[in-house]
């Protein structure tokens, strides 16, 4: 796959920011008045058409908000880009000479719509596509979508990485699951990555220290939403920075590229994905908490002693198998064992007392 540039930045990340969904003329024009003040940002994003839950929900304004982005374009001479799920989106936004799109990660699960939409864009050499990782982590799901269009000769496309829906997701509203992060990186090195810290974070207090380890990471860009008042936001308030933290972050990333540990940069990668299992273990913890507190009411219902010395004997055995199997150390998974039962045996004391 041989790509060109999406932009020339001199070795600085390719900066994408402005409001989650287009609200009113007012709005998108105060938003870009200020972030055109920062030679950092590239492109002014902004959500038109909005897939969301319930339609119930803002869904966006649709065409009648490009009109508005056409003439950011013209007044502040930088690029809009907007999300498209269909092809008649990308059809309607270039005839009002957006050139910038992104496919969402709802859109990116179907293969047979992403098709569609590469088919709609053949012949349109001079736009860019920016695809979102899908909902789930599927890596070459992902990464098929990119043959598609580049099939249909797009050759301008960039990856958008905005975590996966997970019961893992705490304490943001997307896992970033790392690992399939990386893999991504290292199998298709010639796809730039850009960085979506706002919707991974879910909350914008946490937007910051994302974009740190992105930058560690050497991404290719950052998208982020901005809003003048996010409190008001009809779509994603609580991850929006407003114009002062969004000013704060600009800081914090010039004085990252200036003082880039690459000590650091080099250990990030092992150090997330560290975390990330660090984060499942515990998660699975909690489970099987859950599953012992579940056998306590049982076990005192039905008068069962708490200790079952066959059954412990057996856990022992099994975990010590497993662990010769998979090349880990089985003294150490023993004591781990150990320390777990121990605890399952109080939880199940304190259950069974307190119900009695």
């Amino acid at each position: 796959m041989n790509l060109l540039p999406i932009v020339e930045t001199k070795n600085k990340p390719f900066i994408i920011a402005g409001p989650c969904s287009a609200e009113s003329e007012e709005q998108v024009f105060a938003i870009a008045k200020e972030l055109h003040k920062y030679q950092q940002v590239n492109l002014f994003r902004c959500g038109v058409w909005k897939p969301r839950s319930s339609p119930n929900t803002f869904e966006g304004l649709g065409e009648n908000a490009l009109p508005w982005l056409q003439q950011i374009q013209r007044d502040y001479h930088f690029d809009v880009c907007i999300e498209i799920g269909t092809p008649q989106h990308l059809e309607v936004a270039m005839k009002y000479g957006i050139r910038y799109f992104w496919i969402g990660a709802r859109t990116t699960v179907n293969p047979f719509l992403v098709q569609e939409i590469a088919q709609a864009s053949k012949g349109c050499e001079n736009i860019v596509v920016m695809i979102k990782n899908p909902v789930m982590a599927d890596v070459n799901l992902w990464y098929g979508n990119f043959e598609r269009f580049y099939n249909m000769g797009i050759n301008k496309l960039a990856a958008i990485f905005r975590g996966f829906s997970s019961q893992y997701a705490y304490p943001y509203r997307n896992e970033p699951a790392w690992l399939h992060l990386f893999e991504f990186m290292r199998l298709y090195k010639q796809i730039p990555i850009i960085f979506d810290p706002s919707h991974i974070a879910g909350h914008s207090s946490l937007v910051e220290e994302l974009v740190k380890k992105a930058i560690y990471l050497n991404v290719s860009g950052l998208m982020i939403e901005v809003h003048q008042q996010p409190q008001v936001a009809l779509s994603d308030r609580q991850q929006q920075l407003d114009f002062g933290q969004f000013n704060n972050l600009i800081n914090t990333l010039s004085s990252l590229q200036l003082n880039n540990d690459k000590t650091t940069q080099a250990l990030l990668p092992y150090r997330l994905s560290i975390d990330e299992i660090d984060k499942e273990l515990i998660s699975l913890l909690s489970k099987r908490n859950r599953i012992v507190e579940e056998i306590a009411q049982y076990k005192k219902k039905e008068h069962i002693p708490i200790l079952q010395m066959d059954r412990w004997q057996t856990i022992l055995q099994n975990a010590h198998n497993n662990a010769v199997q998979q090349q880990v150390t089985p003294e150490l998974v023993e004591q781990i064992l150990h320390l777990i039962h121990e605890d399952s045996v109080k939880r199940q004391q304190q259950i069974i007392v307190r119900s009695e």
